[in-house]
């Protein structure tokens, strides 16, 4: 990233030139935003949080939402690809990869996730796929159990796959290696075109329609034991410490610009429209002002509680895993709400396909179902205010 330009200047340079001129184009057709995501690379958006010691931007949680923010004002799906990307580059820094590291700060490598799986859909923490060592050539593990010279073979159906056959790189889940692991999860990173890896279907979504969140299969994946990424079994722990956080807080940050822009195209269609009958506009109308205010109110104090989330996470405080838990569940059903008062809002010109507030109606959507889901987070927080472990039988 050029040093005379903050991040800001070059993310609002690039949204201007290429991410809002082509964000309509990419939700009509459905298509992933390769020159969106490629013009975000190249001007070291992508690199933004990956540490300074490996050529990254060296940011943190703020800017990365900040940045989300942005790009979800005007493009749900970029804003998605680059959330999933923050929160496997937060693994990676977990984990200490530093080779995957200095490809995404060259600019040139995009990463995501691939957790939740077909068996047990949204519930992420329980993988059901698979991780078995190969050895020689006729397939056994060494003596000690531990992988041979050919790695680990990974079998696997992914449900959701956000960027899937568009990315370089998968953060990826699956039950530990070995049987007496300390946990539940192991993770693991599997390059984009490695034999066995598939997409297998497309995405065509009721909104974040270029995310290409679809479906994958590894079917005898063949990675180097050293793709594991942190020890056997703690692949569920990073997750909660390190990648969560980061997805939940884009997740709401992501939300929180849409809403932004929902009270900004709602505020043009006031100034612009007139009732020629009455001789006034509908700025001038008390109800349609008080829909404004209303849209207006719930961004800002979706803003606020995201920003108060990240103080929290900055600073370490008690309170900082509640926050974190509460804001995607808040965010994704604030920003529903207001897309339906910025529909009402808007009439029929906002209910056409072509307007911008009937695409990010639709995108609004899709809080709720991503994993973790709203009834998910909210029994997460109840099991915190009531002492009780996020995860188990209660």
């Amino acid at each position: 990233m050029p040093s005379q330009e903050s991040y800001r200047d070059v993310l609002l340079r690039v949204i201007d030139e290429v991410v809002a001129p082509g964000a309509g184009a990419v939700d009509a057709a459905g298509e992933f935003p390769a020159s969106q995501v490629s013009a975000l690379g190249a001007a070291g958006v992508l690199a933004l949080t990956v540490p300074a010691e490996f050529g990254g931007g060296g940011a943190g949680l703020r800017e990365a939402a900040d940045v989300v923010r942005e790009l979800g004002s005007v493009c749900g799906s970029t804003a998605m690809i680059v959330t999933m990307h923050y929160a496997a580059v937060a693994a990676l820094t977990a984990a200490g990869d530093k080779e995957t590291l200095s490809a995404i700060a060259s600019g040139r490598h995009l990463s995501t996730l691939a957790f939740s799986e077909t068996g047990s859909r949204s519930h992420f923490w329980a993988p059901l796929s698979s991780a078995v060592p190969v050895g020689d050539a006729d397939g056994r593990a060494g003596q000690d159990g531990r992988a041979g010279q050919d790695g680990v073979r990974l079998d696997a159906a992914k449900s959701w796959v956000t960027s899937a056959g568009h990315t370089d790189s998968y953060v990826w889940s699956s039950r530990p290696l070995a049987a007496d692991a300390a946990g539940p999860m192991t993770l693991w990173l599997v390059p984009a075109g490695v034999d066995g890896l598939s997409v297998a279907g497309p995405f065509d979504g009721l909104g974040l329609r270029g995310n290409a969140s679809a479906p994958m299969i590894a079917d005898g994946v063949i990675v180097p034991a050293s793709a594991m990424l942190g020890a056997d079994g703690a692949g569920l722990d990073l997750a909660l410490a390190a990648v969560l956080p980061v997805f939940l807080i884009c997740s709401a940050a992501m939300s929180a610009g849409l809403m932004r822009r929902l009270a900004q195209e709602t505020a043009g269609r006031l100034q612009r429209t007139r009732l020629e009958h009455l001789g006034v506009s509908l700025a001038q109308q008390a109800e349609p002002r008080a829909q404004l205010a209303r849209l207006r109110i719930e961004a800002d104090r979706t803003w606020a509680h995201v920003s108060e989330a990240i103080t929290a996470v900055e600073h370490g405080r008690e309170d900082a895993m509640l926050l974190v838990l509460e804001v995607k569940a808040a965010a994704g059903e604030a920003a529903a709400d207001a897309a339906d008062l910025a529909l009402k809002a808007g009439g029929g010109a906002a209910f056409r396909k072509e307007s911008v507030v009937e695409r990010l109606f639709r995108d609004s959507r899709a809080a709720r179902v991503m994993a973790p889901t709203t009834p998910a987070l909210e029994d997460f927080i109840g099991r915190a205010l009531l002492g009780l472990p996020l995860l188990g039988e209660v």
